[in-house]
């Protein structure tokens, strides 16, 4: 027998994927500066590169725990389900879709909301998750958020919601584009009952939330480098057949545009909003 072909002493019956490096899964790649991270190093870092503090995006019940004591609230609502108004169909039926994606993400919608205390005070929190078909908006989000906002209005304590979205979700038509006026009109009473609402848009907000509840807080606060918008830029140049500036549509160019009040770091971003409440509040 060739050299070549004989086994080697001591790895007889070995697996070959036994015999690498098992590294998948532990290194990432900052999506901006390109810069090599350990997920480790990541996590400990709220999921924002150390070297150009570039925020990568984050699922719902996670922003939901960096927000909340301890990161325990009550949570609301959980088991409302579209009903599939319309029997859409698209490459696949809408029942089909939502249900692939509450497997998928263990949520039965786009929107975790809950109660909690914010560095001892009070809240109710709404934060949408992009997973789950682009964080769009239909009747079930539409309703937890109007639910979380009276239930700030009925004991007086502030609301935040925290976006994350595509828009308002297609397969629901009218549907769901009628969440818009829900949303906004149980703001508005929050507004003259004077109960702080603090809108927090992270990457992306667009579409309906951005033209409804996003943009309509007594404080609109974002994440530095987030996409915020109504259609998206290809569709804004093609429409007006120009050349979009830098940084269109980014947090920074919206604040310095006077469309945002803040932008903030998001390990800066719970005792930001704790002092916006005092003042608020207090």
């Amino acid at each position: 027998m060739a050299w070549f072909a004989r086994q080697k002493p001591g790895v007889e019956g070995t697996a070959e994927a036994d015999k690498r490096v098992r590294t998948e899964g532990l290194w990432l790649k900052c999506e901006s500066c390109g810069q090599i991270i350990w997920k480790k190093t990541l996590d400990e870092n709220m999921q924002v590169c150390p070297q150009c503090e570039h925020h990568f995006r984050l699922d719902a019940r996670t922003r939901m725990a960096m927000l909340f004591d301890e990161g325990a609230y009550e949570e609301y609502d959980s088991d409302l389900v579209s009903t599939d108004p319309l029997s859409f169909v698209d490459s696949k039926t809408y029942a089909s879709r939502l249900e692939g994606m509450q497997q998928a993400t263990g949520m039965s919608d786009a929107l975790v909301s809950g109660t909690g205390t914010l560095e001892g005070r009070t809240v109710h929190i709404c934060a949408m998750e992009l997973k789950f078909i682009g964080g769009s908006m239909g009747a079930v989000v539409g309703e937890k958020i109007t639910r979380a906002i009276e239930r700030g209005l009925e004991r007086r304590e502030p609301v935040i919601i925290i976006s994350a979205s595509g828009g308002a979700r297609m397969q629901e038509g009218a549907i769901s584009l009628m969440q818009l006026a829900k949303i906004s009109c149980a703001l508005m009473r929050l507004d003259e009952a004077r109960v702080p609402y603090i809108s927090v848009l992270t990457d992306p907000t667009t579409g309906g939330v951005t033209a409804s509840f996003a943009m309509l807080g007594d404080l609109n606060i974002a994440e530095p480098g987030a996409l915020i918008g109504f259609a998206g830029p290809r569709v804004i140049e093609q429409t007006i057949r120009q050349k979009l500036p830098a940084g269109f549509q980014t947090s920074e160019f919206l604040l310095e545009h006077g469309f945002l009040d803040a932008v903030v770091k998001r390990s800066e971003m719970k005792s930001y909003i704790a002092r916006s409440l005092s003042f608020f509040c207090d």
